[in-house]
């Protein structure tokens, strides 16, 4: 059957031809999907993720490089099983653009490989190592840190401003105590020091006066402890008459906790990735719209500070990629291609691997208007998930473990 058309219908359908199509994907919302913990015994933590990512959603008016931001928050319940759950339905069912967290080390292990079969761009935080090291895949991209990144320069400070050479470690008894551990060991060992005992606790050790009893003559006690552990160890630790400085990394003495600290934890030294008295405009703009969104006695420590970072990463990528987040590949490429100087953190980049070079701020704990504050008292700048080790050669080695690396006779 022939069909024919009028010149009108021709012109027409010419015309009609030239007519851009509608940008549909181009003007749809980005979709964040932020797994988090809200409910639990590290409820605490997931909470702050939320406040400091919302404090910059809410800066920009919830629209990064001309898209509109869609924010879909997810509780995990903090367990593996409630993260993988999560995880899938923020990609399956509310077809997530970008993913943030999730906030435990068992959390991102139990996700890690869903993430990079669905070929999900992942802006972690939780600090298992091999994330970004032995088992790094093209998708996942780590923002914060790693368990270690924060020892390292707390091992060097150890060694070369408190002069220190022999040290005792408490840890709680799971990945994150053991990487921690690692990390500090490997460079205190590098400078002429010596780990002479490590001692594990449970998560839910409520005393810690047996683990105090075991501590042998030392110059130096680490701990590495989550949650409220760190509050309970350094409190017994001085009652039960441990003399030794006491030092310890981001999560023992973070600026949300610092003030539930007793007197026991003055001169308490400790290294994080962020700190409330960086001087600098752009943690000081952080911390105003953080008290103005949640009230002057809000609490601001590193979570909330990486994710209001996370912000900035993902409107720096945005301007990369013209707005773009469809082409996920090309999403990746152009995150781990960012590098800002203006975070409240201080300066974030990434290395090769996927992973934050960040700075890291040492810290001292101490009585400022009748509470525990931490003052800053040396930063170490672009700190790398390697501590100065080449990447090869690291990486040829075994991940930090409860037994690796091993003490010295």
């Amino acid at each position: 059957m022939t069909i024919k058309l009028s010149r009108r219908q021709l012109l027409a359908g010419a015309a009609a031809a030239t007519l851009p199509m509608p940008a549909i994907a181009q003007n749809a919302p980005i979709k964040v999907g932020l797994l988090t913990v809200k409910t639990g015994p590290l409820a605490a933590g997931g909470i702050h993720f939320e406040e400091g990512f919302v404090t910059f959603l809410k800066e920009k008016n919830y629209t990064l490089s001309g898209r509109k931001i869609d924010l879909i928050v997810a509780d995990t319940g903090g367990n593996p099983a409630g993260a993988k759950t999560k995880a899938q339905e923020v990609v399956e069912r509310d077809k997530v653009d970008v993913v943030l967290g999730p906030f435990a080390a068992f959390e991102l292990l139990a996700t890690l490989d869903y993430f990079a079969q669905a070929k999900m761009p992942t802006i972690a935080f939780a600090g298992a190592e091999d994330v970004t090291q032995r088992k790094r895949n093209a998708y996942v991209t780590r923002s914060s840190y790693t368990s270690a990144q924060c020892l390292y320069p707390l091992a060097d400070y150890v060694l070369h401003e408190m002069k220190l050479k022999t040290a005792a470690t408490v840890g709680d008894d799971f990945a994150f105590g053991y990487e921690q551990v690692g990390g500090f060991q490997r460079v205190l060992e590098e400078g002429g020091g010596r780990i002479v005992k490590k001692l594990w606790s449970p998560l839910n050790t409520a005393d810690y006066a047996p683990y105090v009893a075991q501590l042998p003559q030392c110059d130096v006690v680490c701990e590495v402890l989550a949650g409220s552990n760190p509050l309970k160890f350094t409190k017994q630790a001085r009652g039960l008459g441990v003399k030794q400085p006491l030092v310890g990394g981001s999560t023992v003495a973070d600026d949300t906790i610092i003030a539930a600290h007793d007197d026991s934890a003055e001169g308490l030294i400790n290294s994080n990735p962020y700190s409330l008295d960086h001087e600098s405009e752009a943690n000081k703009r952080f911390i105003a719209e953080m008290r103005k969104n949640y009230g002057k006695d809000v609490r601001i420590g590193h979570y909330a500070a990486c994710f209001y970072a996370n912000g900035q990463l993902i409107e720096a990528t945005l301007a990369k990629t013209g707005g773009k987040a469809d082409d996920r590949e090309g999403f990746v490429k152009a995150l781990r291609s960012v590098s800002l100087n203006d975070t409240p953190r201080g300066p974030l980049s990434f290395d090769a691997y996927g992973n934050a070079v960040i700075d890291v701020y040492v810290r001292r704990a101490g009585k400022v208007n009748g509470k525990m504050a931490n003052k800053t008292v040396k930063t170490y700048h672009k700190v790398s998930q390697f501590g100065g080790m080449d990447p090869k050669a690291f990486l040829k080695e075994p991940v930090f473990s409860r037994d690796y690396p091993p003490m010295k006779s």
